[in-house]
């Protein structure tokens, strides 16, 4: 089951049936289904509250995610996206809001299937997943 959610944010996933089977889709390519998956859109408050509580980060992020996963090759969790900084990265960038939206919709996804960007070579290596999995949108 994928839902998305909204905390302290008006915004809506434009396009959910699509991006629910593109991340189903996504993810079984991958070798895992999903569970239980929930996309929650908020402000760059409520995740900056979150990084600190959790993570004692004092900074804004784009996404943080949660793996709750306790099944081999099942996918659960909780994705946490600052709907301000997908907008503010999409300008610095110069690529549409919804192309940056989803590429941090699979970002976290990536995570939870073992992706990491810890260093540079991880980055460049999730940067290229990323790259193919918005071609398959």
């Amino acid at each position: 089951m994928l839902k998305f959610f909204s905390e302290e944010t008006s915004f809506k996933q434009p396009h959910p049936i699509k991006t629910s089977k593109w991340i189903k889709t996504i993810s079984k390519s991958e070798g895992y289904e999903i569970g239980s998956l929930n996309y929650i859109f908020c402000s760059d408050d409520y995740l900056l509250e979150i990084n600190k509580q959790y993570l004692n980060h004092d900074y804004y992020t784009d996404i943080i995610t949660f793996d709750n996963s306790e099944e081999e090759g099942k996918l659960e969790g909780d994705i946490y996206v600052s709907i301000d900084r997908v907008k503010e990265n999409s300008e610095n960038l110069s690529v549409d809001f919804e192309t940056e939206l989803r590429r941090v919709l699979i970002h976290g996804l990536l995570h939870l299937i073992g992706f990491e960007d810890t260093d540079e070579n991880l980055k460049s290596a999730m940067r290229s997943k990323e790259d193919e999995c918005l071609l398959q949108f």
